[in-house]
């Protein structure tokens, strides 16, 4: 590749950083709507999805920079993707009895949901944020161009995190259930699953 990362390879990797941040916190938002009818929507069950969101993220960026030590990290990250599609997918159908289950096993209370948003959100999320460090390796063509691609890689991620929570709240759920959003979600990280197999395809990153 030289010393220059190729343009198509950039817009690839920063386009997917955005469509992954969005699927990100929208999908924390709608994991509110998962459990509400099980646990309530009180400070205990945002307290407990926002904690299990970040252990995700932390779980997702640890596990991303340790397959930058590793060849082919984009098509490893972008079978880390399937299974978080696959996920996102079995979500909709599995969601009413695992929730079901955790009431019945622990009643209401903390526990119960910790469980439910471990349950929900913990493979997926942690599976998603493995992006984040492996797009800056991908980038950064030489270590000194890597501090200004890292703060472009979480940049235009968490721009996409404010528009998948927007988006999500203000326009997705009035007009679509839960349910189909979560498929849609699905149908996202199944796309850029295939952008970063294409793009470790031509530039074997």
């Amino acid at each position: 590749m030289g010393s220059a990362v190729a343009a198509p390879l950039a817009a690839a990797v920063y386009g997917t950083a955005f469509a992954i941040g969005a699927v990100l916190m929208g999908f924390e938002m709608l994991g509110s709507r998962y459990i509400y009818p099980y646990f309530g929507g009180g400070i205990g069950t945002w307290a407990a999805l926002i904690s299990v969101v970040l252990l995700s993220l932390a779980i997702g960026y640890f596990t991303g920079g340790a397959l930058t030590q590793r060849p082919r990290m984009l098509r490893k990250v972008a079978l880390l993707f399937v299974i978080a599609a696959a996920y996102l997918a079995l979500v909709p159908r599995c969601a009413d009895p695992v929730m079901t289950g955790i009431l019945d096993r622990f009643a209401s209370g903390a526990v119960a949901q910790f469980s439910a948003a471990i349950a929900l959100t913990l493979v997926p999320l942690s599976l998603l944020a493995t992006l984040s460090p492996v797009a800056v390796a991908v980038l950064s063509a030489s270590d000194a161009r890597s501090g200004a691609v890292a703060g472009w890689v979480y940049g235009i991620s968490t721009i996409g995190n404010i528009l998948g929570v927007l988006v999500t709240t203000f326009v997705l759920v009035p007009f679509a259930g839960s349910r189909a959003i979560t498929y849609g979600f699905a149908v996202i990280v199944a796309v850029c699953a295939a952008t970063l197999g294409l793009a470790h395809r031509t530039y074997r990153m």
